[in-house]
Formats: C-alpha cells, sequence, structure tokens
C-alpha cells in the first residue's frame, strides 16, 4: 500500500488510524474492517486525507472516500454509478449519475467478497482511462 503525504507532518494513513482510534465505537470498526478489505483487494491502493479529514482511497483517481456520522459510516464511490453491483451493496446516493454509497448502519456486515469485486472494478475503471458513465436510477 502506498502512502501520500498529509499536513502537519502526519501521513494519510496516520491520520485515518488517529480517526478510527478517535470513534472509539462501532464507527470506528466498521470503517477499520472496511479500510482492511480496500487494502486486501487493491494492495497499492493510496490513502488520502482530503476535505477537511475525510478518508479517501485512490487508485489512479478516486475509488471511495470514508465518512462517519452519528449513525452510519457511508463509503462513496466516486464512479459508483458505473460499477456493476450484482448483490446490491450500494444503498444510498442512488439517484446521482456518477456516485453511488454504501450506508453502514451499527451491527450490519457488508458481503467482504462482493465488497472488495466493488474495489476492484473501481480500480478497473479508473486504470482504464475510462469516464463514468452516467447511469440513472432506476
Amino acid at each position: 500500500m502506498k502512502k501520500s503525504d498529509s499536513t502537519e507532518g502526519q501521513s494519510a494513513s496516520e491520520l485515518i488510524d488517529k480517526r478510527i482510534a478517535e470513534l472509539g465505537d462501532w464507527r470506528g470498526e466498521a470503517l477499520s474492517r472496511m479500510r482492511k478489505l480496500i487494502q486486501e483487494a487493491d494492495p497499492d491502493v493510496v490513502e488520502e486525507w482530503k476535505w477537511m479529514g475525510t478518508p479517501v482511497w485512490s487508485h489512479d483517481g478516486i475509488i471511495c472516500t470514508g465518512e462517519s456520522y452519528k449513525a452510519t459510516v457511508k463509503l462513496t464511490f466516486a464512479k459508483g454509478a458505473s460499477l456493476k453491483d450484482p448483490v446490491q451493496l450500494f444503498n444510498a446516493s442512488l439517484d446521482g449519475n456518477t456516485r453511488r454509497a454504501i450506508d453502514l448502519h451499527e451491527g450490519e456486515e457488508v458481503d467482504a467478497g462482493a465488497f472488495k469485486a466493488l474495489i476492484l472494478a473501481a480500480v478497473a475503471l479508473n486504470t482504464s482511462g475510462g469516464k463514468a458513465r452516467p447511469r440513472r436510477a432506476k
């Protein structure tokens, strides 16, 4: 896994570690679990820290972001509307033409194999040089 530099002398990976620890509850555990799956799916993923404190995973472009809210951990795929999702992991931001998201709530598990397949599909789209194909929600 590659690491990009960040502010204040800390790498993005260190800042993500810090965010996970600060959450200190199921949200930190969920974010940590999803981060591990991202890294397993794509060992060359680059971790970034953008937009005033948002973990971002990239490979030739943004794969997804990981945000934490009071009741959810949201993984937003930058080009999610262009990805096939046969297991229907995407359950949020379904109205947009480009992005799709997975909202995790306390106690919910994600199909690890299906999630890794989404990561690999996002990487393939990014590395192909292809642009996201807008798709309307059904």
